[in-house]
């Protein structure tokens, strides 16, 4: 499947690099986009923790399945094989629930 996500974001093709050490820097610089955007959500995982009522109100089953889809189904869209997007969505999830009830529990 075609992506122009590289184009979009100012990198090389992966097929257009010619060395490791340009894939290299490619992959660096995409890392960092992708650490800038983590940090952002958690800011709204951090928000969540405010709004919530009840520490019960952290882990929401049925939303962490919702969350899962959208994200296999836009990694298809994409490109992205669900094989890599289901076990990190879900590793991402379980970290950002355990740094909500952390939140959670300072306020």
């Amino acid at each position: 499947m075609q992506n122009d996500a590289p184009k979009t974001l100012g990198l090389t093709p992966a097929q257009n690099c010619a060395s490791m050490a340009e894939l290299r820097t490619a992959i660096d610089a995409l890392d960092a986009r992708l650490v800038a955007l983590l940090a952002v959500r958690q800011t709204y995982i951090e928000r969540a923790a405010q709004l919530k009522t009840g520490r019960e109100q952290v882990r929401d089953p049925a939303r962490i399945e919702e969350v899962v889809s959208k994200v296999i189904a836009e990694g298809r869209k994409a490109g992205l094989s669900s094989d890599i997007a289901e076990p990190v969505w879900r590793t991402l999830i379980e970290a950002s629930i355990r740094h909500e009830f952390d939140a959670f529990d300072k306020r």
